[in-house]
């Protein structure tokens, strides 16, 4: 099914990022900037992330030798440093997920760029080192997001959905970035996320039924040589049970040989080494796809939505 399969190192059949997004309760203060302080049970929802989560998570991968890739607010990053001085002990890599969780489609471009600088300039000073990679929030990449990113020196985005494997986007000005495609029935918000004040309700469900999901996805990776991408938050997916179906998935992805575990940065570099030498070529999307409403779509027509 997939036709022009990314060569993997040492012949692997599938590449695995197993990626966080450490929100806390940036989002929180961001869609109720009057009155969060005074959420305190849902706070306390959103701080597990930092408090019990983040821990866990990085000493299970840890045992079983599997990195990470964890996308954290600039603003998260400067209210949570020991969380980020977890990630950097354990050698996991840490990219970019905006400032405060904020819409990069409702910005203009210079208050997009003022944000992505601003959250940039944040994960540096706790990092010791720039980002090179990002999940634009709640995969909101924008019209301006791949000249503003390449711009600032980033190497991947993986907030598009267009492919199975990676590939190469490309601004009208010329920037370009590996894609490192996400994939929303591998985010565990649409499996687990049940919070009324992000206005985000899911039934709750047993574990065994996301799992399902997740190792399906891996299975059929697996046979068309392809890619898999998870889109897990510590707060949601770092529960006792959760997370002791993620460790079962773990065993089972090693089990089933020929993985390559690696970090997002990982595989971006090890995509463009191949584009430099010559020897891949990835399909290349030009983005934004499009300019404003499409000409069939009269002026004066209003928004439609899916009922």
């Amino acid at each position: 099914m997939i036709e022009n399969p990314v060569p993997w190192p040492n012949g692997a059949r599938v590449a695995v990022c197993f990626t966080f997004d450490f929100d806390a309760d940036s989002l929180l203060n961001l869609i109720h900037p009057d009155d969060a302080a005074s959420r305190v049970s849902a706070t306390s929802y959103f701080r597990y992330d930092a408090n019990v989560a983040i821990p866990r998570i990085c000493k299970l991968f840890e045992r079983y030798g599997v990195p990470l890739t964890f996308f954290v607010p600039g603003w998260c990053a400067e209210e949570y440093p020991a969380s980020i001085e977890r990630m950097v002990e354990g050698r996991h890599e840490v990219g970019l997920h905006g400032y405060l969780h904020e819409n990069p489609n409702q910005f203009t471009r210079d208050r997009e760029l003022y944000w992505t600088t601003r959250a940039v300039e944040a994960i540096e000073r706790r990092v010791g080192m720039r980002p090179r990679g990002c999940r634009a929030p709640m995969y909101n990449f924008s019209k301006h997001s791949i000249e503003i990113l390449s711009g600032l020196g980033f190497h991947y985005d993986t907030s598009l959905m267009g492919d199975d494997i990676p590939y190469l986007i490309r601004g009208r000005s010329g920037g370009e970035l590996v894609e490192i495609p996400s994939y929303w029935p591998l985010d565990d918000a649409p499996h687990y996320l049940h919070s009324f004040d992000l206005d985000y309700v899911m039934p709750i469900q047993p574990p065994r039924l996301a799992t399902e999901v997740f190792l399906s996805e891996f299975r059929s990776m697996w046979k068309h040589r392809g890619l898999w991408v998870s889109t897990f938050h510590p707060y949601i997916i770092g529960r006792p049970a959760r997370l002791d179906h993620v460790e079962t998935m773990i065993a089972e992805m090693q089990k089933a040989g020929k993985v390559w575990f690696a970090r997002m940065g990982e595989v971006a570099a090890h995509v463009r080494k191949l584009v430099d030498a010559g020897t891949y070529a990835p399909r290349i999307d030009p983005v934004p796809y499009k300019e404003g409403r499409i000409a069939e779509i009269a002026e004066d027509a209003a928004p439609q939505r899916l009922t």
